[in-house]
C-alpha cells in the first residue's frame, strides 16, 4: 500500500462516475425489456378502435371497414328504408332486438344510435359467411321487402336494420359493434362512451 494521501474530490468523481454509468447501463437494459410487455403494433391495431368519416356517403351507399380483423358495413340508410321497418316485423326471429348482439343503444327498430346510419359486423350469424348487401333487390327474397342483406351460403336473410328473417338458418341478428359519433359525421367503431 502506498503512503500517498488520499484524494477525496477524485475518489468522489470516480465514485459519481461510477455511479451515472451504472445507471445508464441499468435503465438501457430495462427499456428493451420493459417494452417487450406491451403487445405489438400488429396486436395493438387488431383491437384498435377505427375512426371512420361518413360525410361523403351517399344514401343507400354501404361502406365496409376492418375491425378486430372483421368486416363492419356502415350502411346510409334512406328515408324510404328507415319507413319500411316496421312493415314487416311480424316476420322476424327477433324484431325488437331482444338477444345480446348489440350494445343497449342500438337495441331500438333501427338497431342504431341515429336512424339514418346502420354499423353491423358483415358476418352471417349461421356460419360466418358474408350477407350480399341488396339496396333495392332484395323483394326476391323477402317478399315486399325491398332492402337487406342476403346470404347466399344457406339462405339466411336480414332485413336493413340487420334483423333475422324467421324460418331461416340464422339464430340471431346481425351483429352491431360498440360505436359512438366523436364529431356530426365521423364515427369512433369499436368504442363507445362506456368502453371510453
Amino acid at each position: 500500500m502506498s503512503n500517498a494521501p488520499v484524494d477525496h474530490g477524485r475518489r468522489r468523481f470516480l465514485t459519481i462516475a461510477t455511479s451515472v454509468v451504472g445507471g445508464v447501463g441499468a435503465i438501457g437494459a430495462a427499456v428493451p425489456f420493459i417494452a417487450s410487455w406491451s403487445p405489438s403494433e400488429r396486436a395493438r391495431q387488431a383491437g384498435a378502435a377505427v375512426s371512420v368519416d361518413v360525410s361523403k356517403m351517399e344514401e343507400g351507399q354501404l361502406i365496409r371497414v376492418e375491425w378486430r380483423g372483421k368486416p363492419v358495413w356502415i350502411v346510409k340508410r334512406t328515408q324510404e328504408m328507415i319507413d319500411s321497418l316496421p312493415d314487416h316485423e311480424n316476420r322476424l326471429r327477433d324484431p325488437e332486438s331482444k338477444e345480446p348482439q348489440q350494445p343497449h343503444y342500438a337495441q331500438n327498430r333501427h338497431r342504431s344510435v341515429r336512424p339514418e346510419f346502420f354499423v353491423a359486423v358483415g358476418i352471417c350469424t349461421h356460419f360466418g359467411c358474408s350477407p350480399t348487401y341488396m339496396p333495392n333487390e332484395f323483394a326476391a327474397q323477402a317478399e315486399g321487402v325491398r332492402s337487406g342483406f342476403f346470404c347466399p351460403c344457406h339462405g339466411s336473410r336480414f332485413d336493413i336494420a340487420g334483423r333475422v328473417f324467421q324460418n331461416v338458418p340464422a339464430p340471431t341478428n346481425l351483429e352491431v359493434p360498440p360505436y359512438m359519433y366523436t364529431s356530426e359525421f365521423t364515427m369512433m367503431i369499436g368504442e363507445d362512451e362506456e368502453t371510453a
